[in-house]
This record gives C-alpha cells, sequence and structure tokens, in this order.
C-alpha cells in the first residue's frame, strides 16, 4: 500500500495550470447550443463597431443585412451567424471572425505568419512559439485575437490570443508569442446547425 506523508512544510500541489490561468491563458471550454435567434439592426451595428475596433476596415467584409446570435451554454461565448455559418465569435469581450470566417472571407488585419515546421503543430491546437514565427502585422496588440497565418499562402490555420504587442514579438528570439484558442477540428470549427 502507497502512502504519502504530507508535512505543515510541504503545500498540496492542485492542478498547476488552473491555478496559472489569467485572461491571456484561457482555453475554449466544451459548449452546447442554447438559443438561436436573429438580431436587430441596432445590434447588428454594435456588432459591426465592435468587429471595426479588431480588426479596422477588414469588418467591411462581413457586412449582412440580417444576422443570427447563436447562445451557448458557457456565458462568454456565443457565434454570429451570417449566410447562416458560424463566421464570427463572441469570446472574452472581444468580437472576432472565427477560424471558418477568416478561411471564407479573409482579411489582412491582425496576421502572424508561421514557416512550415510550424503548422502541424499549430492546426492541432498548440500555441505559437517565437521561432516559427515568420512574420507579424503591426495592429498586433497584447491580450487581443489575431490569426495565425500559413506563410506561404497566408491561408489562416488558427485563432489566437496574442501575449505581447506586434514590437515585442519582433525582438524576442524564444518563447511564447500566441495562445491558441480556436483551430481545425476543434468543438468551434465542429458546430453543427
Amino acid at each position: 500500500m502507497l502512502t504519502e506523508n504530507f508535512s505543515k512544510d510541504k503545500p498540496i500541489v492542485t492542478n498547476y495550470f488552473l491555478q496559472q490561468q489569467t485572461p491571456t491563458h484561457r482555453t475554449m471550454k466544451k459548449f452546447t447550443v442554447k438559443k438561436r435567434h436573429s438580431i436587430r439592426k441596432g445590434q447588428v451595428a454594435e456588432v459591426f463597431g465592435r468587429l471595426k475596433e479588431q480588426i479596422g476596415d477588414g469588418a467591411a467584409i462581413f457586412a449582412a443585412d440580417t444576422i443570427e446570435i447563436l447562445e451557448t451554454s458557457t456565458d462568454d461565448l456565443s457565434f454570429y451567424l451570417i449566410g447562416k455559418k458560424p463566421l464570427l465569435m463572441e469570446y472574452g469581450g472581444w468580437i472576432f471572425p472565427t477560424l471558418k470566417g477568416a478561411i471564407e472571407r479573409s482579411f489582412p488585419q491582425r496576421r502572424i505568419a508561421v514557416d512550415a515546421g510550424a503548422i502541424p503543430y499549430v492546426i492541432n491546437g498548440a500555441d505559437v512559439m517565437r521561432p516559427g514565427v515568420t512574420s507579424v502585422t503591426p495592429d498586433i496588440r497584447a491580450q487581443a485575437p489575431l490569426q495565425v497565418v500559413d506563410e506561404r499562402h497566408g491561408k489562416p490555420l488558427a485563432i489566437a490570443l496574442a501575449l505581447f504587442d506586434a514590437p515585442q514579438i519582433r525582438q524576442s528570439t524564444a518563447g511564447k508569442m500566441c495562445k491558441n484558442i480556436h483551430y481545425v477540428g476543434d468543438e468551434i470549427w465542429k458546430i453543427e446547425l
């Protein structure tokens, strides 16, 4: 029989990763779809205003007369359906295109390009490390969403949260630069309507 002796000097270790989570190190929770309904025109303008804060003029390519909202069991996660496709997501206080939205309606803002060696890891949910980064757009801000793209073709591979501003990423030589929050094959990618 295995027994452990816990003294007052040694703290009991709980899940380290749960203790270390901060707003910049959030992971996407599992969710279920609760409700789906159209939003009012005034709300449509608000959604696009918030999207424009994130991607600037690139928000124009997502313009639509009618938008539906898909509410989930997670309070801080919802999706906006444009043409009955989940092209935008609201998570943690910001609105940004989903990976399907970034692929279907390509926009040049908020991009970090990675080399071919990083691609298999990023598309499987790994965070973006500095050695794999080849270029960074100047509009990247810490704790804000961005799209991770393939350096050769510019195809979006994942949606991530930047851990640093663009100048800091360029100056870094090692370490984690972005937290991957949405990639091919994850819960968001598999949403069925």
